[in-house]
């Protein structure tokens, strides 16, 4: 690979002499437009350049069709699903104006999906059905501190009953024992029974320990003059008898203060070849910014995220079985920042590379290591740099997935910090000490990189800014291939769109990657003019689709169980070097937790290729892949789906 990066590297400087000799023997003109942008879009649409570089192109949407797109997964069918939900915009939000696309990236069409709810920053996985898993998204829009008119804040309400639960409808009315003031739920809320409590050793009854409710209120009126400083006991107006004599609040602080996103509970399976999403049982907990990520047994673990009152989800993890449609609660509490980075390891246990995309305490759940969900015990990987810039930075498991090696990129530091990070992190699991070192430097601070494997095992880091959201027009036009056999960065075609926070990156079956997103804070240097939501899709055609001819593969099983093999037809069987499934993408927020690159071992017989894929569970995890095989100059075929059961 190096060799091969070498003589790339030295074919762009001679193609670049070699052009800068040409137009020298020109006239006045041309040497004129040396240097412009004229000169720029001739070069890189040379075929000796897009054979070293690549090419970006822009898709854009009929107008009809175009979104604020804050999350993208490839479906079974190769299409895309690009997710808006609200988009990002309150004004849709309140209009209950919720978007979905799916986009043919082989015909160019794109459909509208009727969207159930606000799926704007939910999260999403890949199912072995082939479904998608989504579940979270958003109840209400954060206010800021001065755009809050009304007192607000956290009811607890608690139920001494101990032989049923009791309902509070929306609306339910709140009074104040002490500071005779009245705040108003805003969603209604289900209180459990208490529970009773009994002596172990005697057996006999000792109290009922209440079951709680938590609800969000707002005062009746608008006002300083309605916010609370202290903790107070609150009657629930329209309760009578036992019901009234149970059943109470007590809230802490109801003040101006600034009010974060609230979360839902609500979960769907989007079917690929409905093209429609299905609803399933909700979530115990409201989620806004959560992670989903696949268990060793096939069951998916839904983790962190703010609740529906805007608080951070105090390490409650609940898990959600594909058979049965049910969420449970897991044995042991532990909390993350909101959308961690969780990958599923080769012995079943969960890695946490401490990249996460914001809400959280900065001193908790941010330090990696390797978390036996089971057991709850949680071992660290050390090493980590520049480990208080975390935030926004993206994690790949590097190809082949067999070697458990994990590359953190960028990052910034903890909210809305201008610090960000140059440093690439590398862990190697399967080393008898785990612990990060530092892979190849890229240019600049980068917060939110985008990182896509490849079919060639190299891995395409992309985009990202400076600064938090773009400030002070930090956007980075820059891209790298990663070359994990030789640990080191080359520098390709540059992409023509700025992409920050909300954007993310699709492997698609064709080998190219599609872009997506970006949501900047501002449009210029001064940060005084309103960013723009970034609508237009992006197109990166790596290098390895710009040579003579690609290999072929057709006619093998759809379906290989782990440990048994298929055979396939293909022409050029002979000069296949690389056998990859790539589980396809899902992916928002830097995160994407599917994407994985294993490696298969095959054999070649005339024009028959037959694969095996490996049988560790963990490493192959139950669903549809893209099967793509590789040359010895590192092009790809087009992918052919294969599920594994």
């Amino acid at each position: 690979m190096k060799d091969r990066a070498g003589r790339r590297r030295a074919r762009r400087f001679a193609i670049g002499t070699a052009v800068v000799v040409a137009l020298a023997g020109m006239n006045g003109p041309w040497l004129y437009r040396f240097g412009t942008e004229k000169y720029h879009q001739y070069k890189i649409n040379q075929p000796e350049y897009k054979a070293a570089n690549g090419k970006w192109e822009i898709v854009e949407f009929p107008e009809e069709y175009r979104q604020n797109t804050i999350h993208a997964a490839l479906l079974r069918t190769g299409k895309v699903l690009l997710v808006a939900g609200s988009g990002n915009n309150q004004d849709n939000s309140d209009a209950k104006q919720y978007d979905t696309r799916i986009w043919d990236p082989v015909k160019g069409t794109v459909k509208k999906v009727p969207t159930p709810t606000d799926l704007f920053c939910t999260g999403h996985t890949q199912l072995a059905n082939g479904n998608l898993l989504i579940a979270g998204g958003t109840r209400r829009y954060e206010k800021l501190k001065g755009d809050v008119t009304k007192a607000g804040g956290l009811m607890v309400v608690h139920n001494e009953n101990p032989d049923k639960p009791i309902t509070l409808p929306a609306g339910t009315r709140f009074t104040g024992r002490e500071n005779g003031k009245t705040f108003v739920s805003k969603d209604p809320v289900l209180v459990p029974r208490a529970k009773k409590v009994f002596d172990p050793a005697t057996g006999a009854f000792v109290r009922n320990d209440p079951g709680l409710g938590r609800i969000y209120v707002e005062a009746q009126r608008s006002g300083s003059t309605y916010e609370t400083g202290t903790e107070d006991n609150y009657r629930i107006q329209g309760l009578s008898g036992a019901d009234a004599r149970n059943t109470y609040g007590i809230a802490q602080k109801l003040a101006l203060d600034k009010k974060d996103f609230q979360g839902i509970r609500d979960a769907f399976e989007f079917d690929p070849v409905a093209e429609k999403y299905i609803k399933v049982d909700p979530m115990h907990e409201a989620r806004w910014y959560p992670t989903l990520t696949t268990l060793s047994d096939g069951k998916i673990l839904s983790v962190s995220g703010l609740d529906e009152i805007g608080q951070l989800v105090p390490g409650k993890n609940e898990v959600y079985d594909p058979r049965t449609k049910e969420w449970t609660y897991t044995d042991k509490v532990r909390q993350f920042p909101t959308y961690p980075a969780l990958f599923l390891t080769q012995n079943g246990k969960i890695f946490y590379s401490g990249a996460n995309a914001g809400y959280g305490p900065d001193d908790v759940g941010r330090t990696p290591g390797v978390w036996d969900v089971e057991t709850n015990k949680f071992t660290k990987v050390p090493g980590m740099s520049d480990a208080n810039m975390l935030e926004t930075a993206n994690t790949v498991l590097l190809p082949p997935a067999q070697d458990e090696k994990y590359m953190v990129i960028g990052g910034g530091g903890v909210g809305e910090s201008k610090l960000s990070s140059e440093k690439t992190r590398i862990a190697d699991l399967k080393a008898d000490d785990p612990k990060f070192v530092d892979g190849p430097s890229l240019e600049k601070g980068t917060r939110y990189p985008q990182a896509s494997v490849l079919p060639d095992d190299s891995v395409l880091v992309s985009g990202g800014s400076q600064d938090y959201r773009g400030r002070g027009d930090s956007n980075i036009l820059q891209a790298r291939l990663y070359h994990p056999d030789t640990n080191a960065f080359e520098r390709v075609a540059d992409p023509l769109v700025g992409r920050n926070y909300h954007s993310g990156s699709i492997l698609l079956p064709d080998g190219r990657l599609m872009f997506f997103g970006s949501d900047s804070l501002y449009a210029d240097k001064a940060n005084t003019k309103p960013g723009k939501f970034e609508q237009r899709v992006e197109i990166y055609t790596p290098p390895y689709l710009y040579r003579d001819a690609r290999p072929d593969l057709s006619g093998g099983p759809q379906t290989i169980a782990r440990g048994q093999s298929g055979t396939f037809t293909s022409r050029t069987a002979s000069a296949v070097r690389k056998v990859r499934l790539i589980r396809p993408s899902a992916s928002t927020h830097v995160t994407d937790v599917d994407q994985r690159s294993i490696a298969l071992d095959f054999k070649a017989d005339g024009d028959k290729l037959t694969v095996t894929v490996p049988e560790g569970k963990n490493l192959v995890q139950s669903g549809w892949y893209m099967m793509f095989v590789t040359d010895g100059e590192g092009t790809p075929s087009k992918a052919e789906w294969v599920r594994v059961p």
